[in-house]
């Protein structure tokens, strides 16, 4: 059923390839709201998507940042790794882990040694979000079409037994100069902004600060999704972080360059 629906709409990624996931997705979402009866499933389905948490050696790492240098930074792939990303940030992430629908990427972050100290995730951009879609300048069609290439940074994990200095900004001035070649090795296609929102009350947005990240203004405290309403959540500061020269112009061009 996904497979005719996209289809008939017409329904891809920029790299041309269906977006299946996310209408499957959104159809168990019109079903679990009665808007349409799903007929019962063949089999059972997200049996991979399961997170099993899993033990670690919670050991202290109180150090400088030079004792954990040079750091490694993995693209999460194969299921072992995979399994063991969803258990950090399952236990360890103030908000778990929820499986994002659509393109996404995970990192994990080791000392030198390969000792794991932290994970990563970015999944997809925020379908609204006014003081960013300003600064871009885009109009609805622009964004419809544009948005897949932006992210936002939906995860950032460095263990709690992990106690070092100017790592978080390390890791994400490492990460920018990366995430839009490994996308497109993964989806076929480039990123030109990435984005982010830290909980007011919570951070402080220190590290996005430290590694250049741009403050841009406020949500609302609506809904990541939210066209008009929805439910409150809290207020979050928005930071975004450009990839390449004159992005706007990149976001707001009326014709993909792949």
């Amino acid at each position: 059923m996904s497979h005719e629906i996209c289809e008939r709409w017409n329904w891809r990624g920029p790299n041309q390839q269906i977006k299946d996931i996310a209408c499957r997705e959104m159809l168990r979402d019109l079903d679990a709201k009665g808007e349409i009866t799903l007929p019962k499933a063949l089999r059972k389905s997200g049996s991979g998507n399961r997170v099993v948490n899993l033990s670690h050696d919670t050991s202290p790492i109180v150090c400088a940042i030079k004792k954990v240098m040079p750091i490694r930074i993995d693209v999460v792939t194969s299921r072992e790794n995979a399994a063991v990303f969803k258990s950090y940030i399952s236990q360890y992430h103030y908000l778990g882990y929820d499986r994002s629908v659509g393109e996404n990427i995970g990192y994990m972050v080791f000392s030198h040694d390969g000792t794991p100290l932290g994970c990563v995730m970015f999944g997809s951009a925020a379908w609204s979000c006014r003081p960013r879609d300003e600064v871009i300048g885009w109009t609805s069609s622009a964004r419809r079409r544009n948005l897949p290439y932006m992210t936002g940074n939906s995860r950032f994990l460095i263990f709690p037994w992990v106690r070092v200095p100017h790592l978080a900004s390390h890791i994400l001035s490492r990460i920018v100069r990366r995430i839009s070649t490994d996308w497109t090795a993964k989806y076929g296609h480039p990123l030109y902004l990435l984005e982010t929102y830290v909980e007011k009350d919570r951070f402080k947005g220190t590290c996005y600060k430290a590694a250049n990240w741009s403050y841009v203004g406020e949500t609302t405290g609506r809904g990541r999704n939210s066209v008009r309403g929805g439910a409150a959540i809290p207020v979050k500061d928005v930071y975004i972080y450009p990839l390449v020269p004159h992005f706007q112009e990149k976001l707001c061009g009326e014709k993909r360059e792949i």
